[in-house]
């Protein structure tokens, strides 16, 4: 029998009508030949403006100009890759800016919250800054030992959808809370994964060693 085609539902014809979009874009920055590294930058600089209006409790001018962020994060890859420009530095270079990022949307949202005295929300963000951190640096350190490191919920799509919805929507709290909470579950479940393959890594060593012939026994 055929194959049979997949059903054309409403998400998937949003996701390839935006996808088609992203391709036109990326053909027009590969045409006029930006770098991928200057892509990214871009991308920090439109977050610096981002974090200086929720700062001042624009939630949905923020959340917009978050949204036009992202696009420079969804095409710096994909403008290297069609211009031949992957390069290992540039891999480098876009995470470090991705992390910056991450943390000046929440640490604009610490001064407001702190212009408005609003402690538990200010602790709370603080919260959600160290999960941001804590969720890369764990798969960084993971990854020095095991080979991949990709499990838990909170990667970075998940948590700038969410503040996307978050600001736009102006409901930062309940999102705060998401980001807190399943952020460092993340953070747990990793170590976990971690001890896990780690540990399975060095049975298998072991077991190795074990049946390696002794040559002194060898006749």
């Amino acid at each position: 029998m055929p194959d049979e085609k997949p059903k054309l539902t409403i998400t998937r014809a949003i996701g390839v009508a935006c996808d088609s979009i992203i391709v036109q874009i990326v053909r027009f920055l590969a045409f006029i030949g930006i770098s991928p590294n200057a892509l990214t930058a871009i991308g920090l600089g439109i977050n610096i403006y981002a974090a200086w209006l929720l700062s001042k409790g624009n939630f949905f001018g923020g959340g917009v100009v978050i949204v036009g962020a992202s696009i420079f994060d969804m095409v710096d890859g994909r403008v290297a890759q069609s211009t031949n420009q992957v390069t290992r530095f540039g891999g480098f270079f876009d995470s470090v800016l991705d992390r910056y990022s991450d943390l000046l949307l929440l640490m604009g949202l610490l001064v407001y919250y702190g212009s408005i005295n609003r402690p538990l929300y200010v602790i709370l963000t603080a919260v959600a800054m160290t999960a941001s951190v804590m969720i890369s640096y764990t798969r960084a350190r993971a990854e020095n030992i095991i080979p991949k490191c990709k499990v838990g919920f909170m990667e970075r799509p998940e948590r700038m959808v969410l503040m996307m919805i978050g600001t736009v929507l102006d409901h930062m709290a309940p999102v705060l809370w998401i980001l807190a909470v399943m952020g460092n579950f993340t953070v747990i479940h990793r170590m976990i994964y971690t001890y896990q393959q780690a540990k399975q890594l060095e049975d298998a060593q072991l077991r190795a060693v074990r049946t390696v012939p002794d040559p002194a026994r060898i006749r």
